[in-house]
């Protein structure tokens, strides 16, 4: 068969790049959605068309965060919910289906830190950091899928990781525990990728580098701004920007033969220091 003649009918039907981003009559619920990079996530999926839950602690903030994307032209809603506890992961699951009717994208963004030297470090800091960084996203994913996306046979879970799950640290860094969990988050991601594929569900790890944040903030004044950025390939910090691109191709059709993955955007950190 001469090239000329080959079939074009199969190409009939291909979408535009647009189109392949397009998240129009889709749903999201993210969580530590109110502020930081879940905002900017939230924002990115809503802008990109997709009706848009958000979950953190504090109502105030989360009434803000709503009314800062409906701004943008997003198409918003809250739930306050502590994503540390069981029984409130639940009600968030539950509560996001009744608004949304179904869950197509699933963020887990809400995430701790705490630092102490290994020797010394709390276990009920432990405790907290593993509860919310690792134990409320299983918990989350299980209620959803189980919920929403399993039965429909379709779904996308983006888990928000860091490079600190891809190395340790040296010097004034002391964050045993948070390395840790986003270490088990990242594998997690693969594991659940694995198994939950043949149900059309895609599971995949964002991996910032630094950003500035309230998380952030103390790192960011006990070493400097300059001093961080020189470790930088990039020689720059994250902004309001850098993970909407990554977290869109993972949340649209554009990305829908990625699964199993994990996205650094951290300016070239990982692919020099190894995290």
């Amino acid at each position: 068969m001469t090239a000329s003649a080959i079939p074009t009918t199969a190409h009939a039907d291909r979408r535009s790049v647009q189109k392949l981003f397009d998240l129009s009559g889709r749903t999201a619920l993210v969580t530590g959605g109110s502020r930081g990079l879940g905002l900017q996530i939230a924002e990115a999926l809503g802008e990109a068309g997709a009706r848009v839950v958000i979950s953190a602690r504090k109502a105030s903030e989360l009434e803000a965060a709503v009314e800062a994307l409906k701004a943008r032209g997003v198409e918003a809603s809250w739930i306050a919910a502590d994503s540390s506890q069981p029984a409130d992961v639940q009600r968030l699951a539950d509560a996001s289906l009744d608004m949304l009717g179904h869950v197509d994208i699933l963020v887990n963004n809400a995430g701790a830190t705490w630092g102490a030297p290994a020797a010394d470090h709390p276990l009920d800091a432990w405790d907290k950091v593993m509860n919310l960084n690792v134990r409320a996203i299983f918990l989350l994913s299980q209620a959803i899928g189980k919920a929403s996306m399993i039965p429909r046979q379709r779904g996308r879970i983006i888990n928000v990781a860091s490079i600190a799950g891809l190395a340790g640290n040296t010097g004034a860094m002391t964050s045993v525990a948070y390395n840790t969990s986003k270490a088990a988050v990242i594998n997690f991601t693969r594991a659940l990728a694995g198994e939950w594929g043949v149900h059309g569900i895609n599971v995949n790890a964002l991996a910032p580098g630094f950003f500035p944040s309230k998380m952030t903030a103390g790192l960011l004044a006990h070493v400097g701004v300059d001093t961080m950025r020189a470790h930088v390939p990039l020689r720059r910090l994250g902004d309001d920007e850098d993970l909407k691109g990554a977290a869109l191709l993972l949340a649209s059709d554009a990305g829908k033969h990625i699964t199993g993955q994990l996205i650094a955007v951290d300016g070239g950190v990982s692919a020099v220091h190894g995290g």
